[in-house]
């Protein structure tokens, strides 16, 4: 049974970071990819970025290139989000999420496996 645990939301000014982490258990990631996902209060759920847990092969939205990291331990099975330069439009639920096939896809309805979510709040 495939468990994703995420943390180290919470409310921080524009400009300012956070690190995200996603701790996962359960399942042979392999070559698959783990995406981080968030979603805003009224507005569809959506893609951050992904990594391939294999080759460390990474996208991004184009709204949080150059502004976000995402990396892996693979010895923790771990995934992070480091969010830089962030801005109030960065508000939202962030989720990590892991396909149950072997895919490459940026949509939500392609991934099986949820966290809870972790909340994200910038102020202006």
């Amino acid at each position: 049974q495939v468990q994703l645990v995420e943390s180290g939301g919470g409310l921080v000014q524009a400009g300012g970071s956070l690190r995200l982490s996603c701790a996962a258990s359960g399942h042979t990631f392999s070559n698959y990819r783990l995406g981080w996902f968030r979603q805003a209060p009224g507005k569809e759920r959506e893609f951050v970025a992904a990594i391939r847990w294999s080759s460390g092969i990474t996208a991004y939205a184009d709204s949080v290139k150059g502004r976000f990291t995402i990396s892996r331990d693979n010895a923790k099975n771990t995934v992070y989000l480091q969010m830089n330069s962030l801005k109030p439009e960065d508000t939202a639920v962030y989720y990590c999420a892991v396909p149950a096939r072997n895919i490459v896809s940026r949509a939500a309805s392609d991934y099986d496996y949820w966290g809870q979510g972790t909340q994200v709040t910038v102020s202006s």
